[in-house]
């Protein structure tokens, strides 16, 4: 759909004219490795997609935000001081989350008309939902200083966790970082390596000659709920305590070396305990040589320690199951797979991999016929480009 599309969707809901309407957009993400590593202080190495959710906006004066999508049609209005009672309404809480926290933050929000257009698939992984944040909170802000007489330079960053806070607060998911901060910070044609600890990052760039990124989703709605999640958190925390009183130095698991967890593993005596932390420590070490194996152009090795991440979410955290399993089992069959993974929370959503581009049509062939006739599923498939991050479109 296009913007003139949408503009014509815009009017037809809010009418008036197209003077005074802006549009804004922000994609979503693909973490290329560096899976759960980022609420425990680690390492991510993710990337921003050209799927996106786009904004169409235009400023009110009476203090209301009125919500819509063109996939849902469902009218949300709200008013700026009164955003508190709205954290339970099904659709639209994390836009009005952000709302919140941008107000909460010092920013002088105005009232507006919004509608929402995404292209980035809804439960897949590919957090659809930072996306929304991200968009959202770029929108509001620019909109309330043109409404104020004023022009901001939007930190990008702090408009990151701004959107981290609103889903930790508002919505009630205790997310880490990497979502709102690739969806803000995304760079075309780069990855970005993030410290989610202390949040410093640099763009790297993607030379992926001769291979394509590609996206395969289950179709599998993610079955990690909630309580799986935070089940995970709580573990990782509670190996981290069995391992500070040797390590007095470390705040977080991502301060811990993979020579420190193996000298000192032997602390945790909970066998799953210890499969968590092992999974966070060599993730975070896989993290590290991935990044070099990229900046040496050693796309094949790159390839295996992306395969060997799946395995660790596989068998030591235990968040891939069937859909995803299966998916990079056939992915692994292909020749010119250099590697695959489950990219996001786990039990379901979507694997990413890695492709030579001569290999790409056999790959969505021979793996989504293979897939649907293991699963009774059908897969889609994405061939990914790397895109910016956030921005005003026109």
């Amino acid at each position: 759909m296009t913007n003139n599309d949408l503009m014509v969707k815009f009017l037809d809901i809010y009418g008036g004219n197209a003077d005074g309407v802006r549009v804004f957009s922000s994609p979503g993400r693909v973490n290329l490795i560096g899976e759960h590593t980022d609420y425990n202080g680690g390492y991510v190495f993710p990337a921003a997609l050209s799927l996106n959710s786009t904004v169409l906006a235009r400023p009110r004066e009476d203090g209301k935000i009125r919500l819509m999508a063109t996939d849902l049609r469902i009218p949300v209005e709200a008013d700026l001081d009164q955003l508190e009672k709205y954290k339970s309404i099904k659709w639209g809480n994390y836009q009005l989350g952000v709302a919140d926290e941008l107000q909460k933050a010092g920013y002088r929000l105005t009232g507006c008309d919004l509608l929402y257009h995404d292209t980035v698939p809804l439960g897949a992984g590919l957090s659809s939902s930072a996306a929304i944040e991200v968009a959202t909170a770029i929108t509001l802000i620019s909109l309330g200083d043109s409404s104020f007489g004023k022009s901001r330079h939007i930190d990008m960053v702090e408009t990151a966790l701004i959107c981290q806070r609103a889903e930790n607060r508002y919505v009630g998911v205790n997310c880490g970082i990497m979502d709102q901060f690739a969806s803000a910070m995304g760079r075309k044609d780069h990855a970005i390596f993030l410290n989610c600890k202390n949040l410093d990052y640099r763009h790297v760039p993607l030379n992926l000659k001769g291979y394509k990124i590609i996206i395969a989703n289950t179709n599998k709605k993610r079955g990690l709920g909630e309580s799986k999640y935070n089940e995970r958190r709580n573990q990782c925390e509670t190996g981290f305590e069995l391992l500070r009183p040797a390590l007095p130095g470390a705040a977080c698991l991502g301060d811990i070396s993979f020579e420190e967890f193996e000298q000192y593993k032997y602390l945790i005596k909970d066998d799953i305990i210890r499969k968590r932390v092992e999974h966070v420590i060599t993730e975070d070490d896989r993290v590290l040589k991935s990044v070099e194996a990229l900046q040496d152009d050693k796309i094949e090795l790159f390839g295996k320690y992306m395969t060997a991440s799946h395995a660790s979410l596989r068998d030591l955290y235990e968040v891939t199951g069937v859909a995803l399993d299966t998916l990079v089992e056939e992915a692994l069959r292909i020749k010119g797979t250099a590697g695959s993974r489950m990219t996001g929370a786990g039990v379901g959503g979507c694997t990413v991999s890695i492709v030579r581009d001569e290999a790409v049509n056999t790959f969505i062939d021979e793996v989504g016929r293979n897939y649907l006739a293991k699963t009774g599923l059908k897969a889609d498939f994405h061939i990914s480009e790397v895109g910016d991050g956030g921005r005003e479109v026109i």
